[in-house]
């Protein structure tokens, strides 16, 4: 009895139906059944030569050629002829052209079979991974939903249905755990082509996932009524996020929260129980700050944009220093990040204790950051004494002061009526600067407190710096209008010589606008 004979296999609907299968486009199989026939060819004839393939769409058949290119100078014998070489098998080569030679594909063995297997598979990959790219690199920011397929070495692997995606360790928030099978929502951070690995990767902890989900609970920000200018996060903690509307009748922070915080309480659920602070944006970088670091209470707000980064000095409370700080720094470091500056916070007391250093220093008043002390005003010293006491190491008042009379009289030119005298003269200048420092302190705090939480626009310290130069600069005035006015009293009581003193004082306070440094110290003078 006859054997049947087996039907013939149409190979272009065998790829028809393959490229259908894989959604590939049918062009792109059949060149790389091209691509691994040649290869399979050239294997299997032991050749250097570039080969080539072709498919007869038809029939199915393959042919095979090898690829001669006609150069001027050969660079490469196995791939180029010269025209010469070129014109021995085809009369009317011209330079540039490329001249096919037939190579037989009858007889393909089981090895160059196998290479062709491999050149397909690989073009598939190819092929399957460049469309996986093409349809996920437009959606770089946004949320996908898929199901945790396995862990490999810390990475979460997440099934998308049509391709696998990956959550690196790095963008996984610790206070999360997620099981096997079960659903996952990630923002697609980035897609690659790299041949090893998923191509897509996913992030739980990037700020475009909090947008994304404000976005999808929060009607006003969708239709673009309220914008979110910018967010951040300390994932698993505590995150703020600038909104703004676009409307003026539009609250963006009441829209973001909802009723009863029903918007914000969804949101904070999705995240695991992620704090969320949502701020008013504002154009003014001081109101933005004050804003950005509630909870806390700002008292002041300093700016100075000398660099690149605007560098902001916070003044508040005491007792709101540390909510302001926030735990291990968070909600300071948050803040910064979120209106793009430096942000160095002090409490009320340590400003009170650098405007009074400040104050002493730029005012001559004694103690370890005063200037040098001038000896030459003391009585009954000339200048080489002075200059003798200065070389032992007394350079300031106190330093005099504390001395005894024995340890004075080892200095060059002074005996011990003149030590003890010099005593008594260095301790009457150190009380009388150290009263003026106090009373430049109470002053400065005076003018702190009455300040409104309004005026944090104004460089706090800027207009202090300025303050201080002034006041050295009409410290030589005032003492010599003092003597004067000392002088021009001796006939009259101690109390009008005190009045007209304090007429002095006031006179240059109010012409000068400052914190009345220099008229407390004519007082004084006036009283003496």
């Amino acid at each position: 009895m006859a054997q049947a004979k087996a039907p013939e296999i149409n190979l272009t609907e065998v790829l028809k139906q393959v490229a259908h299968e894989k959604d590939i486009d049918l062009d792109r199989w059949i060149s790389a059944l091209e691509d691994a026939v040649a290869s399979a060819a050239k294997k299997q004839h032991r050749i250097k030569e570039p080969v080539r393939a072709k498919m007869d769409r038809e029939t199915g058949q393959f042919e095979a050629f090898i690829v001669k290119t006609v150069v001027e100078e050969v660079e490469d014998p196995h791939a180029e002829w010269t025209l010469e070489e070129a014109r021995e098998h085809e009369d009317g080569a011209e330079i540039g052209d490329e001249i096919l030679r037939p190579l037989s594909t009858e007889g393909l063995g089981r090895i160059a079979a196998q290479s062709a297997k491999q050149v397909l598979y690989q073009r598939v990959r190819e092929a399957e991974r460049e469309k996986i790219y093409n349809e996920y690199i437009d959606r770089v920011g946004d949320i996908v939903n898929g199901t945790v397929r396995r862990f490999e070495r810390g990475d979460i692997i997440v099934d998308l249905g049509r391709t696998e995606a990956v959550v690196p360790r790095s963008e996984q928030s610790r206070h999360e755990r997620y099981s096997q099978g079960e659903r996952i929502r990630a923002v697609i951070v980035d897609v690659h082509t790299q041949p090893k690995g998923q191509q897509v990767v996913l992030s739980r902890t990037d700020p475009r996932l909090l947008m994304k989900l404000f976005e999808m609970e929060v009607p006003e920000i969708y239709d673009g009524t309220v914008v979110i200018k910018t967010a951040v996060r300390a994932p698993g903690e505590r995150a703020k996020v600038a909104v703004q509307s676009r409307e003026r009748d539009v609250d963006p922070v009441g829209a973001c929260v909802g009723m009863k915080g029903s918007r914000v309480q969804s949101i904070i659920r999705e995240l695991r129980g992620e704090k969320i602070d949502i701020i008013e944006y504002s154009e003014d970088l001081v109101t933005f700050a004050q804003s950005a670091l509630a909870p806390a209470r700002i008292t002041r707000v300093a700016v100075n944009s000398t660099g690149d980064v605007p560098h902001l000095d916070v003044i508040v409370e005491d007792e709101q220093l540390s909510l302001a700080i926030g735990k291990r720094g968070q909600n300071v470091r948050l803040a910064s990040e979120l209106i793009g500056a430096r942000i160095e916070i002090k409490s009320e007391t340590d400003v009170k204790d650098e405007v009074a250093d400040a104050l002493a220093k730029m005012l001559h008043i004694g103690g370890p950051d005063s200037q040098e002390a001038d000896f030459s005003q003391a009585p009954d010293l000339d200048q080489a004494q002075a200059d003798a006491l200065r070389a032992a190491g007394y350079e300031t008042y106190e330093s005099v002061a504390q001395s005894s009379v024995g340890e004075l009289t080892k200095v060059e030119g002074l005996d011990m009526l003149t030590a003890a005298g010099l005593i008594d003269w260095a301790t009457d200048r150190m009380e009388e600067e150290e009263e003026a420092a106090r009373s430049a302190a109470g002053s400065e705090e005076e003018e702190s407190e009455a300040d409104s939480g309004d005026d944090g626009e104004l460089d706090f310290m800027a207009a202090l710096s300025k303050a201080f130069q002034e006041a050295e600069q009409e410290a030589a005035a005032e003492k010599a209008a003092v003597e004067s006015a000392i002088g021009e009293s001796e006939d009259s009581t101690d109390d009008d010589g005190a009045d007209e003193a304090g007429e002095h004082g006031d006179a240059e306070d109010g012409e000068n606008g400052e914190d009345g440094d220099g008229a407390e110290e004519t007082d004084e003078e006036g009283e003496k």
